[in-house]
């Protein structure tokens, strides 16, 4: 074969190639339509005022910290008068500016101000906060905002896409995406909270801010990350929109969150207590200590009761038994089931209410 006819046939495949393959490759937009539809919801949240939170002290307080800890604290504190400033995130939910945050962005704050997306800036009012679940709403000037809807946490699913968006490092509005790590994460904090998990970025500054899913519903409110540097390890968890919801519109009706105590410090039961007692480990919660003067002390729960049930629900650990009572209004009357020198014991309790964090 001639090298003209090679050239001739090499002209000619490229020519093929050229009749199907698109002069230009399409721009496929991603989930780039979706965010700008999403991030004039979402807003940035600056705070001052009140004492800076503890652990932020300059070099000379560690050090007299240090020295007086050697004299077993009996010399005095230093007070803390340095101003506290923060950032967070948020996003509103009604066209009158109600905007849902953390509260702990917004915890002991004198000045709380919020930027839309737009640049705008408004001074905010806090209409309430429950420290429990960490969630606060506030109040901004207004009647045609841009809002972002709930969405139904429970149906998320691990694996399913989500998008983060907030004010990380007091940058602004930023974006990032990931997925459900895991649902139901109990952490250190928040004992009425089962979380979401997710390895989206969320870094200091995005707390607040909402978790949307891929339909753009907000299906989490960004609350912590666990993270030995405290920047994003991709381990960020957001409160679920099904307890969000429920919150917001208690604190948004008179700003207080209202729950049930029964008055009990209880022990998740052992591998150890439960082969005594024949049950399994895992069912059932042991009473340490009765408080006086408490719902449980006139029912007549006494130490070392086991507390099998409450109501209908079975209790299988502390953190159930918590949410269960703190699910019911005070002066509910309800059945605690205990376990009790080998009889099951039926008491009738009437709940009392939980005191507040200030309380």
């Amino acid at each position: 074969m001639t090298k003209r006819t090679l050239t001739s046939l090499s002209a000619g495949l490229m020519s093929a190639i050229a009749l199907v393959a698109p002069a230009a490759p399409a721009q496929a937009s991603g989930i780039a339509d979706l965010v700008e539809q999403l991030k004039p919801a979402v807003v940035s949240i600056r705070v001052s005022g009140g004492v800076k939170p503890a652990g932020a002290e300059t070099g000379p307080e560690k050090r007299y910290r240090e020295f007086r800890h050697r004299f077993g604290d009996r010399l005095p504190a230093l007070p803390d008068r340095s101003p506290r400033k923060g950032i967070g995130s948020g996003f509103i939910i009604s066209r009158d500016g109600m905007v849902v945050t953390n509260n702990h962005v917004i915890a002991g704050a004198t000045d709380v101000r919020v930027t839309l997306a737009d640049g705008t800036e408004h001074i905010a009012t806090v209409v309430g906060r429950d420290p429990l679940t960490d969630i606060a709403v506030l109040d901004i000037e207004g009647e045609d905002h841009a809002t972002a809807r709930f969405g139904a946490s429970e149906e998320m699913r691990v694996g399913d896409e989500v998008i983060a968006i907030g004010n990380p490092f007091g940058l602004g509005s930023t974006v990032t995406t990931g997925i459900v790590s895991a649902k139901g994460r109990e952490i250190a904090f928040g004992s009425l909270v089962d979380f979401i998990q997710t390895d989206a970025a969320i870094n200091r500054g995005n707390s607040g801010g909402p978790l949307f899913n891929a339909d753009g519903y907000v299906i989490g409110v960004n609350t912590a990350i666990i993270s030995p540097t405290g920047t994003s390890a991709g381990l960020g968890f957001a409160v679920p929109s099904d307890i969000v919801q429920d919150i917001v519109a208690d604190l948004g009706d008179d700003g207080q969150i209202e729950r049930g105590w029964l008055g009990v410090h209880t022990r998740p039961m052992s591998a150890e207590s439960a082969a005594v007692l024949g049950f399994y480990k895992g069912e059932g919660v042991i009473v340490g200590r009765v408080l006086p003067d408490t719902p449980a002390a006139r029912a007549g729960l006494r130490d070392g009761d086991v507390i099998l049930s409450v109501g209908d629900t079975e209790i299988k650990n502390p953190r159930q038994l918590t949410r269960t009572i703190a699910g019911q209004e005070p002066d509910t009357e309800t059945t605690v089931e205990v376990l009790r020198k080998g009889k099951r014991v039926k008491l009738h309790v009437t709940l009392s209410r939980r005191a507040t964090e200030e309380a």
